[in-house]
């Protein structure tokens, strides 16, 4: 790519860019869901034909989008970009091989020019349902968890595989969101690849590996010169808080920076061990927040991307909590997985103390509600999600009722209650939960609910930090635990529970930690 000058380089960048953001805008405008459409709870990204993640959009969940890229070469590895043809569709949501668990489901779009694949365009999204347990983690293996989809054809030669899909549906609780869902992410691949068409049609491109591998070199070089210029060693951090039934959970992080190499090692050895309920965690989706933590305190400008990604390396003991093993089951992933920053941020602080927060109320409590509604008429409800207060800066308070790490939005009330027979009580911050510091930690949130039904209904809520808040840095206090309330007794429950029509729920999330004593 030495005829490609520093300019027409940036060019093109921003025109990958805005292409694959494009592709995630045109993703969230046609789902039918509202965990998609409203929260936001997706990736995109493009790839080369080496199944590398070149470049993602300007949206989207750390989880998903590290773990799209992870998942790209194991689609190109099963389905040579050569054996492909226009019209192709390969879809996955194999937990060890993508996002972490069934709900999250991925579509690879491969790219032609002239007959050749070129690359791929990549998106993951998490369906309303998928069959088995639904939302929570009360399975005691991955097989009663849902549907098992491995790497296949969705589509082959512009036709659909109507055999799988009729096994989805006939799978899933929610047939049509599902079946709809899945057409936004094969529509929105189909944008992508117009777009890049377009644009190696404006440069003269007849594909895109010279622009791919100088964006790829370019990324990993940069990241490996900010890691050059931290203090080399080990360090350390830990991190505990309690889970859905009320079992409390270590993480332990030794980050090594290799200054003179540029290269980084997380590991992740002393951690808790796999649990026996849904809430274990795939390497992938560890290694997917382990590497947003860096990045966010590294050099949070550089390109996200397969490049960037390359110095840093996570690694986890097989058979714990952060790298469990088959059949452990993980549908609820989320509660331990959205907690692996903070030890990384911890040993971080020993190295950069000006860029990391304290901990926050961590992963975001999630909500799925199946029963009849006061018709009689059965539904699911796609998962929703509350977050608490993320913990103070250094020179900043955190931020109230916002979902850190992960950055999904909340699904606005009005939504949800035009969506099912839900009525919300209650929705306001939770004053005074943040903790006290120099800067204060963000507060949480106060939502409270009931059903308009006549019949017994089911809730599943994975709720954690009920018991231990978020710790404070630099003498910074805690952040208030959080609250899980029905009809004002409080529950710690991992398991899908059977609701009376008259019940209300109130759940009251935690605050973030404060940081440096306070004045």
């Amino acid at each position: 790519m030495s005829n490609l000058d520093g300019i027409a380089l940036e060019i093109q960048w921003s025109n990958l860019i805005a292409t694959v953001t494009e592709q995630a805008h045109a993703l969230q405008r046609i789902a039918f869901s509202p965990i998609v459409r409203e929260a936001g709870d997706l990736a995109t990204a493009l790839f080369d034909r080496r199944g590398r993640m070149v470049a993602q959009a300007v949206t989207g969940t750390p989880g998903h989008i590290n773990s799209l890229g992870a998942a790209g070469r194991h689609f190109v590895e099963a389905f040579p970009p050569d054996g492909l043809s226009p019209g192709d569709v390969l879809v996955t949501n194999d937990p060890w091989l993508s996002a972490g668990h069934f709900f999250d489901i991925t579509v690879m779009t491969p790219v032609f020019r002239a007959g050749r694949c070129i690359g791929f365009f990549g998106s993951t999204i998490h369906h309303t349902d998928i069959g088995g347990y639904g939302v929570g983690a009360g399975a005691r293996d991955v097989h009663e968890e849902g549907l098992w989809i491995p790497l296949a054809k969705l589509y082959e030669r512009g036709e659909p595989n109507r055999l799988l899909h009729e096994i989805i549906r006939r799978n899933v609780r929610t047939p049509e969101h599902v079946s709809g869902d899945l057409a936004a992410q094969v529509a929105a691949g189909r944008v992508g690849a117009e777009r890049l068409n377009a644009l190696c049609d404006r440069h003269g491109l007849d594909d895109i590996e010279a622009l791919a591998g100088a964006i790829l070199h370019r990324s990993e070089q940069a990241t490996r010169e900010s890691i050059r210029r931290l203090t080399p060693g080990t360090f350390h951090g830990e991190s505990v808080f309690d889970v859905p039934g009320g079992t409390r959970i270590t993480l332990k992080a030794a980050v090594t920076v290799d200054a003179a190499a540029g290269g980084m090692v997380i590991d992740f050895a002393g951690s808790s061990p796999e649990a026996p309920i849904g809430i274990n965690v795939v390497l992938n989706y560890t290694a997917a927040y382990a590497n947003f933590a860096v990045r966010a305190c590294l050099d949070p400008d550089l390109p996200n991307n397969s490049g960037s990604l390359a110095p840093v390396k996570v690694v986890a003991p097989e058979g714990s909590i952060v790298n469990c093993r088959y059949p452990a089951p993980v549908n609820a992933r989320h509660v331990v997985g959205m907690y692996v920053p903070f030890p990384v941020l911890k040993a971080l602080h020993q190295v950069m103390p000006d860029r990391v927060l304290a901990e926050g109320s961590g992963a975001v409590w999630t909500i799925q509600i199946q029963g009849r509604d006061e018709a009689g008429r059965p539904f699911t409800s796609s998962m929703f999600n509350y977050s608490g207060g993320t913990g103070a800066r250094r020179g900043k308070p955190g931020l109230s009722a916002t979902c850190y790490p992960t950055g999904v939005a909340a699904v606005p009330v009005e939504v949800l209650e035009a969506a099912m027979p839900i009525e919300f009580t209650r929705k306001e911050l939770r004053r005074g939960s943040g903790g006290a510091g120099r800067q204060r930690g963000g507060d949480g949130q106060v939502i409270g609910y009931r059903m308009r039904t006549r019949d017994t209904w089911l809730l599943n809520v994975v709720a954690s930090r009920t018991d231990l808040g978020p710790e404070g840095l630099e003498g910074g206090a805690p952040g208030a635990p959080g609250r899980f309330l029905v009809n004002g007794a409080p529950v710690n429950e991992a398991r899908k529970m059977a609701m009376r029509p008259e019940d209300e729920v109130l759940m009251e999330t935690p605050g973030g930690g404060g940081y440096g004593a306070p004045e």
